[in-house]
């Protein structure tokens, strides 16, 4: 990380200040989004910022932003670090006041941060050379408005960190009646006999881009059966397949939940249909 915004500027890293009056340093009051980029090629710019659009309404948070001021931002981002393989990172927080109340406070301006991290190169739909994530299960304890992406992520960072501490990659969770709501940090599809599968939208879940963009060209340039509906933990375990889906990762395989193997412990067929078509047309959406 070099050049990032602040509050209308670009300038180096060292040099972006936030006062810790910001409400989001003390409330997590704020809406983010995780844009990737490949060769200066954003990844679904549209969907991410109406998603971000949507979060500050959500929160009533007053930001004068036109989706052409977010692409000239994101643009000038990306050609200032180096138009590789980027991650652009926004942030808009309510602002800082001059004192600390729960109450929304009034006339205040949004603080607007971003800057662009480096991600990896675009994952491949190589049955032989793809990621196999590892992953468990738990109950789902987080806030009842998992559909707005919240800069407050501290339920998220502590399902995952049950994960991390096992040297696994993912935590799956399920509501209090076993259906399957997403994972700490992406979205989750099964396959059952090709059919694709994924939980509906509600508010126990984040609209992911990657899952927007994915059921979009599935059901436009497959012949796949795709469902969205309930999914049960039995389910899971007795998937052929099963799939994480994220903005950094893409469409990833899933070959272990809870030390159970799943299919193969390989990316499976319809996983690699599924990834080969995102690589062909995610720039379209």
């Amino acid at each position: 990380m070099s050049v990032v915004y602040l509050n209308g500027q670009f300038m180096q890293a060292a040099e972006a200040k936030i006062s810790p009056m910001d409400r989001g340093f003390l409330f997590g009051d704020g809406i983010y989004e995780v844009i990737p980029s490949y060769g200066g090629r954003c990844v679904g710019f549209a969907a991410h910022i109406q998603r971000l659009q949507t979060g500050l309404a959500a929160l009533d948070i007053q930001c004068a932003m036109t989706v052409q001021d977010w692409q000239q931002l994101v643009q000038q981002l990306i050609q200032s670090n180096g138009e590789g393989n980027l991650g652009i990172y926004l942030h808009v927080s309510r602002g800082t006041d001059t004192k600390r109340a729960h109450a929304y406070p009034k006339a205040i301006a949004a603080t607007i941060f971003a800057y662009a991290f480096e991600i990896s190169a675009e994952p491949l739909a190589d049955t032989e050379t793809a990621p196999c994530y590892k992953v468990i299960t738990a109950e789902d304890l987080r806030w009842q408005r998992c559909h707005i992406k919240s800069t407050a992520l501290l339920g998220n960072v502590m399902h995952h960190q049950q994960a991390a501490a096992l040297g696994l990659n993912e935590c799956i969770l399920f509501d209090e009646h076993g259906f399957l709501t997403e994972g700490s940090s992406t979205n989750v599809f099964i396959v059952k006999d090709t059919v694709v599968i994924t939980p509906p939208l509600s508010h126990k879940i984040l609209p992911g881009i990657t899952r927007q963009l994915l059921l979009s060209i599935l059901r436009q340039h497959s012949k796949l059966t795709v469902e969205e509906r309930p999914v049960s933990k039995h389910e899971l375990l007795i998937a052929d397949e099963v799939w994480l889906t994220s903005s950094s990762k893409e469409v990833a395989a899933v070959v272990e939940v809870d030390g159970l193997r799943i299919g193969n412990q390989r990316p499976g067929p319809v996983w690699q249909l599924a990834q080969s078509l995102f690589s062909q047309y995610k720039y379209e959406y």
